[in-house]
C-alpha cells in the first residue's frame, strides 16, 4: 500500500514535471513567434527608408555635380545636359503621381487614413499662388525659346512645358493627396515620395544658381564700371538674332520671377517628406483637433505697424536699386540707408518676440509633447535655415573689426549684423513655444465654429450645476449603435451613429466668449507684425537689395571667390528662413 502510494506520488510528480515544461516550451513558442512578426514588419520598414534614403540623396549629388560642372562654364558640361537630367527626373515623378492617383482612385470605397496636422488649405492656397507665378515663368522661357530655336537646343523649348505640366499635377497631389497616411505598396511609395522630394530639391537648387548668377554678373558690372579690372562676366545669350520682338522682355523679366519658382518648389519638397515620414505611421486619432478658425477681432496696432513696414520696404528697395547703380557717394548712401533702415525694423521684431515669450513665462503652460512630423520639420527647418544668416552676419563682423577702412556703413553694418543674430534668436523661440505650448480649453474650441457632431461626451462629472437648458438624452448610451459601428469600421465600410448633445448647460446670454483676452489680443498683433516684417526682409535681397555684394568690407577681407561663395551658399537659406517663418507665424497666429 505505501509502495503503491509512493507510486502515484511520483507518478503524480512526473505529470507535473511534464505539465510545467509544457507550458514554459509554449510560452517561450510565443515570445519567438512574437519577435519574429515585430521584426518581419519593422526591419523591411526601416530598410525601405533607409535604401530611399539613399537613393535620394544620391539623385540630389548628380544634379549637384552637373551643377557644379554647369557652373565652370567648361566645354564637356552644358546647361543642356543639366535640364535633359531635371526633365528625366520631372517625367518620373509624373508617371509615379499618376501610377498613385490611379490607385486610390480603385481604392475609395476603402478609408484611408490622414494626417490632419500635415498641411493647411491656407498653406496649399499658398502654393497655388507660387504655382501660378511659375507658370507664367515657364511661359516667359517658351516665348524666349521660340525667338531663338533657330540656333539654340530643343530641350530649351521641352524644359518649361514639362516643368509646367509638372508644376499642374503636383499642384493637384498637394490639394487632395498630401495628407494620406499610405499602409500599401509602402516600400515602391517610399521610393516615390523620396523621388518627389529630392526633385524638388533639384529644381530649388537649379533656381538658385541662375539666380546667383545672375546677381554675380550685375555685382561684376558695378565693380568694372567703379574701374576693377580682371572681371570675367560670363554672356548667356545665344549667338544668334531673336526672331521676335520680346526676347530681351522675357530674359529679363525671368529674374524677378526666380524667387517665387524657388520658394514654390523648397516648400513643396519640404511638404512631401512630411508626407514620406507618415509612410505606414499609425496616426493617434486622439490628438486630432478641431481646426482652428481665424479670427480678427482685436487686430489694430499689429496690422498698422505691419503695413508701414511693408510701404517703408518697398520705399527703401526702389530707392537702392537706384541709387547702387551711380556714382560712389550716392552708393553709399544707399547702403548706409538699407542699413539703418534693417536696424530699426530689427529692434522692433525684437521686441515684438520678447514680449510674447515674456506673455507665455506668466502663463506656465505646459508643452505639447504628442507626436507630430509636421510640427518636428517646421521646428529643425528654422533652425538649420538660420544658419546662412548667421555665416553672413559674422563674417560681416570680423570684416568690420578687422578692416583698416572707414566707409560710412562700417558700425552700421556691425550693428545690423548683431541684431540679425539677436532677432533670429529670440525669433525663434517664440515660434517654436508657440508652436509646442499646450493649448488652453478655450483656445481648443472657437465659439465661430459649429461643434462636430461626432466629437465628444461630457460625463457627469464634469457638468456643471443645473442653471441651464439641460438634455439628458444623453444619460444611457445606446450599445447596440456602438456595437453596429465597430461591426462596419471592422469591414472596412464608414458608418456613424447619431451622436446626442452632451449634458452641458446652454449658456444664456454669455458675451465673454465674443472678445478675445487681452493677452490673446496682444499675441495676435505680434504674430501679424513679425510676418509682415519677415515678408519685408524677404522682399529686399528677393528683388536685388544686397549690400552684402555692394558694401567691399567682407570682400576686402576674405577676398571675391570666397565672398562670393559663401553669400551663394548663405542668401539662399536666407530667403528660405524668411519665407518659412512667414508660414510658422501666421500657425502661431491660428493657435493662440
Amino acid at each position: 500500500m505505501a509502495e503503491h502510494s509512493g507510486l502515484d506520488i511520483t507518478c503524480s510528480n512526473k505529470y507535473c514535471h511534464s505539465s510545467s515544461s509544457s507550458s514554459s516550451s509554449e510560452h517561450d513558442k510565443k515570445i519567438f513567434s512574437k519577435i519574429t512578426r515585430s521584426l518581419s514588419r519593422e526591419y523591411p520598414r526601416k530598410s525601405a527608408e533607409i535604401l530611399s534614403g539613399q537613393y535620394g540623396t544620391n539623385v540630389l549629388l548628380i544634379g549637384a555635380a552637373l551643377m557644379l560642372a554647369v557652373a565652370h562654364r567648361g566645354p564637356t558640361v552644358e546647361e543642356e545636359h543639366l535640364l535633359s537630367f531635371l526633365t528625366c527626373l520631372m517625367m518620373l515623378q509624373l508617371i509615379w503621381m499618376l501610377w498613385y492617383i490611379l490607385v486610390r482612385d480603385r481604392q475609395k470605397n476603402s478609408r484611408t487614413e490622414k494626417d490632419v496636422h500635415a498641411t493647411t488649405c491656407w498653406i496649399r492656397g499658398g502654393l497655388t499662388l507660387l504655382a501660378l507665378l511659375s507658370l507664367i515663368m515657364d511661359a516667359f522661357r517658351i516665348g524666349y525659346y521660340v525667338g531663338y530655336q533657330s540656333c539654340v537646343s530643343a530641350v530649351l523649348g521641352v524644359y518649361p512645358v514639362i516643368h509646367a505640366t509638372h508644376t499642374v499635377a503636383q499642384v493637384h497631389f498637394l490639394w487632395f493627396h498630401i495628407k494620406d497616411v499610405i499602409k500599401s505598396f509602402e516600400t515602391f511609395e517610399r521610393f516615390g515620395v523620396i523621388h518627389a522630394v529630392f526633385t524638388n530639391l533639384l529644381l530649388w537648387c537649379n533656381g538658385v544658381m541662375s539666380e546667383a548668377e545672375h546677381f554675380l554678373n550685375n555685382h561684376k558690372r558695378r565693380l568694372s564700371a567703379l574701374g576693377y579690372k580682371n572681371l570675367t562676366i560670363v554672356h548667356s545669350e545665344p549667338q544668334c538674332n531673336c526672331t521676335t520682338s520680346t526676347c530681351s522682355m522675357f530674359s529679363s523679366s525671368l529674374y524677378y520671377l526666380y524667387p517665387f519658382n524657388i520658394e514654390y518648389h523648397i516648400f513643396v519638397s519640404a511638404m512631401l517628406f512630411v508626407m514620406w515620414k507618415n509612410i505606414g505611421r499609425t496616426i493617434d486619432i486622439s490628438s486630432h483637433r478641431k481646426r482652428l478658425a481665424t479670427r480678427s477681432h482685436g487686430l489694430t496696432l499689429g496690422p498698422i505697424l505691419g503695413l508701414l513696414a511693408l510701404a517703408s520696404t518697398i520705399g527703401i528697395l526702389v530707392v537702392y536699386i537706384t541709387h547702387v547703380e551711380k556714382s560712389l557717394q550716392m552708393r553709399q548712401s544707399a547702403i548706409s540707408m538699407f542699413y539703418i533702415y534693417g536696424i530699426i525694423l530689427l529692434v522692433f521684431m525684437c521686441s515684438a518676440s520678447t514680449s510674447g515669450l515674456l506673455i507665455y513665462r506668466v502663463d506656465h503652460m505646459p508643452p505639447d509633447t504628442s507626436k507630430n512630423p509636421s510640427r518636428q520639420l517646421d521646428t529643425e527647418l528654422l533652425f538649420g535655415s538660420s544658419i546662412g544668416s548667421w555665416l553672413m552676419s559674422w563674417c560681416s563682423v570680423v570684416a568690420v573689426l578687422g578692416t583698416n577702412s572707414s566707409p560710412p556703413h562700417r558700425w552700421t553694418n556691425l550693428v545690423y549684423s548683431l541684431l540679425i543674430v539677436l532677432e533670429k534668436y529670440i525669433q525663434n523661440l517664440f515660434i517654436v513655444e508657440s508652436l509646442y505650448r499646450q493649448q488652453e480649453d478655450g483656445e481648443r474650441e472657437d465659439s465661430e465654429l459649429p461643434a462636430a457632431p461626432e466629437i465628444f461626451s461630457v460625463t457627469s462629472s464634469l457638468a456643471p450645476p443645473y442653471n441651464g437648458i439641460i438634455n439628458r438624452a444623453y444619460e444611457t448610451p445606446d450599445r447596440t449603435c456602438a456595437t453596429m459601428e465597430s461591426e462596419q469600421e471592422g469591414s472596412g465600410q464608414v458608418f456613424r451613429c447619431p451622436r446626442k448633445p452632451s449634458e452641458v448647460p446652454l449658456p444664456v446670454g454669455h458675451k465673454a466668449v465674443e472678445h478675445l483676452s487681452t493677452k490673446r489680443q496682444i499675441l495676435k498683433n505680434i504674430a501679424v507684425f513679425m510676418l509682415m516684417c519677415n515678408i519685408s526682409l524677404w522682399i529686399l535681397p528677393a528683388f536685388g537689395c544686397r549690400p552684402q555684394y555692394d558694401n567691399g568690407l567682407e570682400q576686402e577681407t576674405f577676398g571675391f571667390s570666397i565672398w562670393t561663395t559663401v553669400l551663394n551658399f548663405a542668401i539662399p537659406l536666407s530667403l528660405f528662413y524668411r519665407m518659412h517663418s512667414v508660414a510658422s507665424l501666421f500657425e502661431v497666429f491660428r493657435r493662440v
